[in-house]
C-alpha cells in the first residue's frame, strides 16, 4: 500500500474502518485469502506490508509524548507500549459437542483477522468429564499491526454496542501493567453475523503492556480511548 494510500486509510471514519475490516474478516471465512497458500494459517494475518495502523500512529505522535512529560520519564524507551492482545473462548461443552468448537474457532478467527488455534486442557477434571490433552477452547495472540486494529475495533466499534453500556472495570489490572476483561457476548463485535452464530458466547482478551505499575497502564489504555469505568 502506498505512503497516501495508508494515511488515507488512517484518517478513515471507523466506520469505514471497521466496514473494512469486516471485508477482510468475510474474505476470511469464505477461503478467499491468499489461494496460493491454501488459505489464512494460523499466527497469519492479512494485513497489506508496510500498513501502519491508526492508533500505531496516534501513539507515536500523541500518547507517547504526553506519557513522557506526564510521568517524566528519562528516556522514549520507558514508555509503556502494547506487547500484544490475547484473544480467547473456553468452550465446555466441546465434550460432547465439537461442533461448537469449530464455531468458537472460526468466530475468533472473524473477529480478530487472524487465525486462532485451540487449546487444550492441562489436566484432566472428573467432574466435568475432562481429560488431559483434550480440546476445550480456542485462542488468538495479537502482535503488530493486527493487535493495533483490534483493540480499535473494540474501543470504537464493539464495546459502544453493549446493553446499557457504563464503561469497563478500573480494577481489572494485574498489578504488573496488564488488563484483562470479559465479554459475555460476541455478538457485539460487527464481524458476527447473529443469524449464523450456534450459540451465545462471551470471550475474554488480555492486553499485555511494558508499563511497570497498574497506574502507567491504566493512563497509557486511557490515552487510546478504553472507556473505564468513573
Amino acid at each position: 500500500m502506498s505512503e497516501e494510500k495508508t494515511k488515507k486509510a488512517g484518517n478513515a471514519p471507523a466506520e469505514k474502518r471497521v466496514a473494512a475490516s469486516g471485508k477482510k474478516a468475510a474474505a476470511v471465512k469464505d477461503g478467499a485469502v491468499s489461494r496460493k497458500s491454501g488459505g489464512i494459517k494460523a499466527g497469519e494475518n492479512i494485513m497489506p506490508k508496510g500498513y501502519v495502523p491508526r492508533l500505531k500512529k496516534i501513539y507515536k505522535e500523541t500518547i507517547a509524548p504526553e506519557l513522557i512529560k506526564e510521568f517524566s520519564y528519562s528516556s522514549p524507551m520507558q514508555t509503556p507500549r502494547l506487547v500484544k492482545i490475547v484473544v480467547s473462548m473456553g468452550v465446555g461443552e466441546a465434550i460432547s459437542n465439537k461442533k461448537l468448537l469449530e464455531a468458537a474457532v472460526d468466530e475468533l478467527t472473524l473477529i480478530t483477522g487472524q487465525k486462532a488455534v485451540k487449546t487444550k486442557a492441562h489436566k484432566s477434571i472428573a467432574n466435568f468429564k475432562i481429560r488431559a490433552g483434550q480440546d476445550i477452547g480456542a485462542m488468538v495472540t495479537l502482535r503488530g499491526a493486527m493487535m493495533y486494529e483490534f483493540l480499535d475495533r473494540l474501543v470504537n466499534a464493539a464495546l459502544p454496542r453493549v446493553k446499557d453500556f457504563r464503561g469497563i472495570s478500573q480494577n481489572a489490572f494485574d498489578g504488573h501493567g496488564n488488563y484483562a476483561m470479559g465479554i459475555t457476548e460476541q455478538i457485539i463485535f460487527p464481524e458476527i453475523d447473529f443469524d449464523k452464530i450456534e450459540r451465545i458466547a462471551g470471550l475474554n482478551i488480555v492486553i499485555v503492556t511494558s508499563a511497570k505499575t497498574d497506574a502507567e497502564a491504566k493512563a497509557f489504555l486511557a490515552k487510546f480511548g478504553m472507556p473505564f469505568r468513573k
